[in-house]
């Protein structure tokens, strides 16, 4: 993190990451998991499933493009595996599909709006078109641009969605601030254009990266969660 404060003055949209950020995605995620290794004799930990899980997922999304859903169902087979678990068809398609399930943030919904009062919004994800919409309506807000990993063909952090969302934005990347909580899938990338960013430590006081792989990166500033950022973001 740098040491001198953020001018939020000079942007005009804020970029988000949505899952880990926006919606509480560790909580979909182990419950999936949870479900699908329920007859196991000793339980793993939460963070095992969760770095095993953040391998899995971001060795399939260094590959070959495929959607978001056959990500998850396919890192949910070799998370089980892992643990001597095959997972039937059905439960590698719920998984894939429980996305929209997944919950948000309880500060997510009123911080967004605040932001939205100020600036213009948009989110860069991981995810389906489809998918991401069952997320959305979680939100309650309408995002002036979306890219999802769907319309981008790749899955950050792959530079390629960044350069889609500044062509998108039509803004300089000097006017965008990118908000995210993983290191790397956001803030690598986005030292790497030159985007400045927030990172919100969702995890922070816990041990582990969780569901990112870890990784080194400077963002600008970092907050605790979404509703302290809005807060400073849009003081007057």
């Amino acid at each position: 993190m740098t040491d001198v404060p953020i001018d939020y003055a000079r942007f005009e949209a804020l970029t988000f990451d949505c899952y880990g950020t926006l919606i509480d995605w560790e909580t979909g995620i182990l419950a999936g998991l949870g479900r699908a290794l329920a007859g196991l004799e000793v339980q793993p930990s939460d963070d095992d499933l969760l770095e095993r899980y953040a391998r899995a997922e971001a060795a399939l999304e260094a590959g070959p493009y495929l959607r978001y859903r056959e990500i998850l169902a396919r890192a949910l087979g070799e998370v089980c595996r892992a643990y001597g678990v095959e997972p039937t068809e059905a439960a590698a398609a719920a998984f894939g599909a429980s996305v929209g399930d997944w919950p948000a943030f309880p500060d997510s919904v009123a911080a967004l709006a605040r932001l939205q009062t100020r600036f213009r919004l948009g989110v860069i994800t991981n995810c389906d078109d489809d998918l991401f919409a069952a997320s959305n309506r979680r939100l309650g807000i309408a995002f002036d641009w979306i890219v999802t990993a769907e319309s981008a063909g790749s899955y950050k952090p792959n530079p390629r969605n960044f350069t889609i969302a500044f062509e998108r934005l039509g803004l300089p990347p000097e006017r965008i601030l990118h908000v995210a909580q993983s290191l790397f899938h956001d803030h690598v990338p986005a030292g790497q254009l030159g985007l400045s960013s927030v990172w919100i430590d969702r995890r922070r006081g816990r041990g582990g990266p969780g569901a990112t792989p870890p990784a080194a990166a400077q963002p600008d500033a970092v907050f605790p969660d979404l509703a302290s950022f809005a807060e400073a973001a849009t003081r007057p």
